[in-house]
């Protein structure tokens, strides 16, 4: 694939990628399909931004569409995301190296759970290079952070029951909504793909009244990541 931009970035609401829109220079907006993308300069590389919207179908929708038109080398789904591990707090950082689908079971025909047909995968690897820069930057800003496998479904999950169930079927450290549907519809383009989720809550009881209290700075801080992988990417 010949590739017109360098980096594509999409986020799933206005706080994941706001700054980020704010910030290219020569912006261009554009409508494909049911997607707007916002494409320019940013710390020197060609970048194109999209809100995707909440959730697997319409992550997937963005990626695809961007492929398509804008043919980005690295494609990275940055913003929040629920805390699957005990060992992390909000606004810590996960830098995903794998991601998975929790909410994928054909377990009952005997098939390993998560198992993506068709590809025969369950953890979807992300790019290396991606993920060192990421780490690095984590390291620089002074951030709590892991990197390890994140789970991505169609739940916001909210109880310690799922948040177990999560964690031990798939060692995921974080969950969230997006990210693996992202990863799945680069893969079979074949682009590179990087997702960095910084933490708005815990995932378990307490989830609804943290993630209203620390979205806004987990975005804040998850865009600074971004911005440090545009930059070095």
């Amino acid at each position: 694939m010949d590739c017109k931009f360098d980096i594509g970035i999409i986020g799933a609401m206005d706080p994941e990628v706001n700054e980020l829109v704010a910030r290219l220079s020569g912006l261009k907006s554009e409508t494909v399909g049911s997607v707007t993308f916002h494409s320019g300069e940013l710390l020197g590389k060609r970048v194109v931004i999209a809100k995707c919207g909440i959730g697997k179908v319409f992550a997937a929708i963005a990626t695809e569409a961007m492929i398509l038109k804008y043919s980005p080398r690295l494609i990275v789904n940055t913003g929040v995301g629920g805390a699957a591990s005990a060992g992390l707090s909000p606004l810590d950082v996960v830098i995903a190296d794998r991601l998975c689908q929790h909410d994928m079971d054909t377990s009952a025909i005997g098939d390993p759970k998560g198992l993506v047909s068709g590809i025969n995968l369950i953890y979807f690897e992300a790019d290396s290079r991606a993920v060192e820069i990421l780490t690095a930057a984590a390291e620089k800003m002074g951030v709590g952070y892991s990197v390890g496998a994140i789970a991505t479904g169609d739940k916001f999950v909210s109880s310690l029951e799922e948040k177990t169930r999560i964690n031990t079927d798939f060692g995921a450290v974080a969950c969230e909504m997006e990210g693996c549907a992202v990863a799945q519809v680069a893969l079979v383009n074949g682009v590179k793909f990087a997702v960095v989720r910084a933490i708005s809550d815990s995932a378990d009881g307490s989830a609804s009244m943290e993630y209203s209290k620390f979205l806004p700075e987990a975005a804040r801080i998850s865009t600074a990541l971004t911005l440090s992988l545009v930059e070095k990417y």
